[in-house]
């Protein structure tokens, strides 16, 4: 079971991956994009670190609805209403849990996910941060299935997460502005892929601490 005080956890350790990273997310986007989203991305979580305490004695899903709205109200260029979608439908899919299964743990990144396809609409091998999601999903989905335990589901989607980033590097970006680079953008890692590596690798972190 994933507890209420382990997403607290999470959201804590993301704001602090994020902090730690953002000279690094930024110059990926400088690469290809506005060299402003290591920036936004530690901007919107520091404004989740300040809301966090008003709201963590609630629900999993009030938690993660209030940590998607600041985001949403937040953080400027594409990452705002993505990130701000991915983690208010995952709140969404929560509603007033108190505690996770795996399934619910599948759950929540499913409809996380399908926030961000219905809102950017992107397409696997776009250059986005979708490249490491729908492999993290996949890899999850398939581990649950196989019976794995949390940790070594989590751990299959952190992989796949890793090799769909990875994967980013020799793409022709199709989205956002990077796309308006054309060839420029081949042979740079998405920015995007790479923050979502890192939130849910820090979930995994947290899980198995």
């Amino acid at each position: 079971m994933v507890t209420k005080a382990q997403i607290v956890q999470w959201l804590e350790a993301t704001a602090a991956v994020l902090s730690q990273n953002k000279e690094y997310l930024t110059q990926l986007d400088a690469a290809i994009g506005d060299a402003d989203h290591g920036i936004n991305m530690n901007r919107g979580f520091k404004k989740i670190m300040e809301k966090l305490p008003s709201v963590a004695d609630k629900d999993i899903g009030n938690i993660l609805k209030t940590a998607g709205m600041t985001l949403l109200s937040s953080v400027g260029g594409a990452s705002g209403p993505l990130y701000g979608t991915f983690f208010t439908r995952a709140g969404m899919a929560m509603t007033a849990k108190e505690e996770l299964s795996d399934e619910d743990l599948l759950k929540l990144l499913e409809a996380a996910v399908d926030g961000i396809l219905q809102r950017g609409r992107p397409q696997p091998g776009d250059k986005t941060m979708y490249d490491a999601l729908a492999p993290a999903l996949a890899a999850l989905r398939a581990a649950l299935a196989e019976g794995q335990d949390t940790v070594t589901a989590l751990q299959a989607a952190v992989n796949g997460a890793e090799q769909g980033m990875k994967e980013t590097i020799p793409m022709q970006a199709r989205k956002g502005r990077a796309s308006y680079m054309g060839e420029r953008s081949i042979g740079h890692q998405d920015p995007g892929a790479t923050s979502s590596y890192l939130i849910l690798n820090a979930l995994l972190e947290t899980l198995a601490s």
